[in-house]
């Protein structure tokens, strides 16, 4: 018999590796490379705000100071704009300084994304005698961190770099999950819930929830399954028209005309669209969705709106975007869990030697990923979350 289902589908030959590749396992090392007692270790935190940051650096300081003590370690005030000279002082991390920091959300040696040349950063590094560096970021982040890896090697330094992977889009390579992620799908469930409610409690009552993502929907399709509540879900992966008989606004006023509401999310990656050759760009040279012109949230609601005053089809339209108080929100309890373990690694990893990679879970073991590969693509919704989404709001192509 026929699936009812619209697919893709899996052929039945199709199998899965239980291990992509291998990597070196993270973990404490009987032999060092570098003596606790001296060296001295620096902490930066760059991008995005994201929960969980400054569990990272709590486990990072408290693991060199009561495990290995260490010499000394101290935080690279906001971002790589803080390692180049002329740049604000470094604060000095003592287990004090960090006491009640994880239950904060934010980042404690503030954070931004203005980039140094990488070798502006090694000679702050040299200059101040950091031995190894801990890089806090993400995609952009771990960039950085390859240039001044390459640096540091083409100037035969004794200076190890090690990354922790943060990012709420989850889109890291070979990461099982970046540290941020379950506590941003949380509060993002939250918002698509009270859209949900706004929605139901009026005739023909519209939710619209523009979540994270700028390059992959994760966020926005984990966020709707979870939710349940939501009916279409645009992610950058999969394009989708707004106008047409197949488009998004006709397959809305086809549900409204059903049920009589309807809740939609959308990724702000979906911005691209709108985008020109002269489309506003951030410090680190990626397209800014917040901007009025790429912004997706008010440019699909205004489309809504003119579409179902033009039909003469009274709606009420609830737009909310939580991004910015998902991204300073403090960590889960398993994101709190999971930060932990990343910063305790990150330390193992650096006083083992280890240069130039990211700590991170890959098939369910910490290990340490090279920065070439982790920054060398970069996830996406697959074809099987997707199906998911589909099947969970019954949204049609919209194209």
């Amino acid at each position: 018999m026929r699936s009812p289902l619209a697919g893709p589908f899996v052929d039945d030959d199709a199998r899965t590796p239980a291990v992509q590749t291998t990597f070196e396992q993270a973990g404490p090392r009987a032999i060092l490379a570098f003596d606790p007692g001296r060296t001295r270790a620096a902490i930066v935190t760059a991008g995005g705000l994201c929960p969980g940051t400054n569990n990272v650096i709590r486990a990072i300081v408290l693991e060199l100071h009561h495990r290995y003590r260490a010499r000394e370690v101290v935080g690279f005030r906001y971002g790589f704009e803080g390692m180049a000279a002329g740049g604000l002082d470094p604060v000095v991390l003592t287990p004090e300084e960090v006491r009640h920091v994880h239950r904060l959300g934010g980042t404690m040696l503030g954070t931004s994304r203005v980039r140094r040349s990488a070798s502006a950063m090694v000679d702050e590094l040299e200059r101040r005698g950091i031995d190894v560096l801990f890089a806090i970021g993400g995609n952009g982040t771990l960039h950085a961190v390859a240039e001044i890896t390459a640096e540091i090697a083409r100037r035969r330094l004794q200076t190890a770099v090690v990354a922790v992977p943060k990012t709420i889009d989850d889109d890291i390579a070979y990461i099982d999950k970046t540290f941020g992620f379950d506590t941003a799908v949380e509060h993002a469930r939250a918002a698509i819930d009270a859209a949900h409610a706004e929605a139901l409690a009026v005739r023909n009552g519209v939710g619209v929830v523009k979540l994270m993502g700028r390059d992959a929907g994760i966020l926005a399709a984990h966020a709707a399954i979870a939710s349940a509540e939501a009916n279409f879900c645009l992610v950058p992966e999969f394009p989708f028209a707004l106008a047409g008989a197949s488009g998004l606004i006709a397959a809305l006023e086809r549900r409204l005309a059903a049920r009589g509401h309807a809740v939609i999310v959308v990724a702000e990656g979906c911005g691209r669209i709108l985008a020109t050759r002269d489309a506003e760009r951030d410090a680190s040279g990626n397209l800014r969705y917040a901007s009025p012109s790429l912004d997706i949230g008010p440019h699909l609601c205004d489309a809504i709106k003119r579409h179902f005053a033009a039909a003469d089809i009274a709606i009420t339209l609830k737009y909310i975007d939580p991004s910015y108080t998902i991204r300073a929100a403090p960590a889960s309890a398993s994101d709190a869990f999971y930060c932990a373990e990343l910063g305790r690694h990150a330390v193992h990893a650096a006083l083992a030697g280890r240069t130039g990679v990211v700590v991170g879970r890959c098939h369910g073991v910490y290990a340490h990923v090279p920065i070439g590969l982790a920054i060398e693509r970069a996830p996406r919704v697959t074809d099987e979350l997707w199906q998911a989404v589909r099947e969970i709001t019954g949204q049609p192509e919209l194209l």
